[in-house]
């Protein structure tokens, strides 16, 4: 057993069922995701899903650390990073048989997603049907902007990075 908590510096701790911290996440994708709202995983705890107060969704797969965590080449992997709205994630769920995600947000619509690509299939209430069987589209909803952004390795954005100005002026120059 494992339990995750989501907090408002955007990061995700796994905590034991004991209660001893186990793992920290930090999203490594490009945008800042803001405050963390809602966490979901798949029935067999491979991925784990947030969702955030600015609207986005992160995929980790976390499949080969729960099989042995103290073992430190099994990491926790972030694969995805995508905006499904412009407004709070308040739930999300991954339905497996589909192959789909459902966000919820403040913004009052409820959207379906491709679980591995990020894809938008579209919302509940739309006049057409959900065609899920087709991700070579690529749309967005109306309030979004950004294609989802697949993660190739761990970026290194949490650190911080000495600059050096080779523009300064140089009075004694």
């Amino acid at each position: 057993p494992l339990l995750a908590s989501a907090h408002e510096s955007s990061c995700i701790r796994l905590w034991s069922i004991q209660g001893n911290l186990m793992k920290e996440l930090l999203p490594f994708s490009e945008h800042p995701s803001g405050p963390l709202t809602a966490l979901c995983t798949d029935i067999f705890t491979k991925i784990l899903l947030a969702g955030s107060k600015k609207g986005h969704i992160i995929r980790w797969n976390i499949a080969s650390f729960l099989e042995d965590s103290q073992n430190k080449k099994n990491e926790v992997k972030e694969e995805l990073c995508w905006r499904a709205h412009a407004a709070k994630v308040v739930d999300l769920c991954i339905e497996e048989e589909k192959n789909v995600v459902v966000t919820a947000s403040i913004d009052g619509s409820v959207r379906l997603w491709h679980a591995m690509t990020g894809y938008y299939f579209g919302y509940f209430g739309q006049a057409r049907k959900f065609e899920l069987s087709d991700t070579s589209r690529l749309i967005l909803p109306s309030d979004v902007n950004d294609f989802p952004a697949i993660i190739k390795g761990e970026s290194k954005h949490m650190e911080k990075k000495k600059v050096k100005y080779h523009l300064m002026l140089d009075r004694d120059k």
